[in-house]
């Protein structure tokens, strides 16, 4: 029996990346919060920053102590400060508090994504690593997927969608549990390790910073297409809150169902043809949305640009590793600080929609992020080439 199925302790740390889709929750809390709290758009726009801001502030720090501390202790700590996030709105729900939960919400995820990949290569190895590492993101996005529902079900069964977070808190707890009874050999410490000057110095190749700010689009764009989907089911469709969660619902859904049939596609094409093709598709997509009236053109419109989107990361990700090969350690921590596009994004399309009246601006932005994703695109051969 191959050593991958015998070695049962791989399980809970694959069971942690259902904790790490829960920072998707925003997308759909977003709407929620604007309606009890009668917020404008502009500032309903910077309730996503509350949790995407600390990728940029963060990651290489974390990196740099997870070294001392190792892997296990950083994702365990990721857990306690997910728990603490979750149980705040429980026990007092305003404004004030829904804020800081999403805080300690994007710390946590922050010390998660930064620690829980390195992880798994220490129950993992050989061949088994990249199917393992896929099964990985498929359970991230099952868990993005089933937040609105969670949302839906705190709503009709408990009387308040904010329940849900007690059941992510249950997770939560049910994950620090497995992870700390799983015994772990914990890996060398790596004395020449990230740091931030050395991250950040990666600012001055041309190519690397190409690929930066492809991420900090695509996620601009994917936390951005969350966010959008429920306003726009509300303002062009008479929905109400809770019925409107359908549109992250399939967006989640088609991102999942793109994100297990680009595992396969990257393995077989090339990562710039990929980018081209799909890239092109969720910009038809998007041109749809801005005429879409109807909640089917709507929420095909939302559905294709997960779908199209859901591995681009995993290509520009690939992509920059390729570039700068003797740089994997540096690269690793400085591409995931562009997870902070998640955080400036929304505010700027909040900031539109309110100027334009409608989602209208809120798309506008997000089609901006695309026209550079289009670009990055089309000169990411040359950039390989040189």
């Amino acid at each position: 029996m191959h050593p991958f199925i015998r070695k049962r302790n791989y399980v809970p740390v694959l069971a942690t990346f259902f904790v790490m889709g829960f920072c998707d929750v925003v997308g759909i809390a977003t709407s929620y919060f604007k309606q009890d709290f009668s917020l404008s758009e502009s500032m309903a726009g910077f309730i996503p920053s509350m949790v995407f801001i600390w990728f940029l502030v963060l990651s290489v720090p974390a990196a740099l102590l997870m070294n001392r501390v190792g892997r296990k202790t950083m994702v365990q700590a990721s857990n306690v400060i997910t728990f603490a996030g979750m149980l705040i709105p429980l026990f007092h729900y305003s404004f004030a508090t829904s804020l800081v939960a999403f805080v300690l919400l994007g710390i946590g995820n922050t010390l998660l994504q930064v620690s829980l990949n390195p992880l798994l290569t220490n129950v993992v190895k050989g061949e088994s690593l990249a199917s393992c590492l896929t099964v990985g993101q498929v359970i991230k996005a099952a868990s993005s997927f089933c937040g609105p529902f969670l949302a839906l079900l705190s709503a009709s069964v408990f009387g308040s969608w904010k329940y849900m977070f007690a059941i992510y808190a249950v997770f939560t707890v049910l994950s620090f549990i497995l992870l700390e009874l799983t015994e772990i050999k914990r890996e060398e410490t790596q004395e020449e390790g990230v740091s931030v000057r050395k991250a950040f110095g990666l600012l001055k190749d041309k190519t690397i910073l190409l690929y930066f700010l492809g991420i900090f689009f695509i996620v601009g764009v994917d936390v951005g297409t969350n966010t959008v989907s429920a306003k726009l089911l509300i303002e062009r469709c008479g929905m109400a809150v809770e019925k409107a969660s359908l549109g992250a619902s399939v967006y989640f859904i088609c991102r999942t169902a793109g994100a297990f049939l680009g595992s396969f596609l990257l393995a077989r094409m090339d990562e710039v043809k990929y980018l081209k093709i799909n890239i092109l598709l969720a910009a038809v997509c998007m041109a749809l949305l801005f005429f879409a009236h109807s909640e089917v053109s709507i929420l095909a419109g939302i559905g294709g640009i997960g779908f199209f989107c859901s591995s681009v990361f995993s290509a520009l990700f690939s992509l920059a590793l390729k570039a700068r090969p003797e740089k994997a350690n540096e690269i690793s921590g400085f591409m995931i600080t562009g997870i902070c596009g998640g955080s400036v994004i929304p505010p700027l399309m909040g900031a539109a929609a309110q100027w334009s009246g409608s989602q209208a601006g809120s798309l506008a932005v997000i089609s901006i992020c695309l026209l550079y994703l289009i670009y990055c695109a089309f000169v990411a051969r040359k950039y390989a080439k040189a």
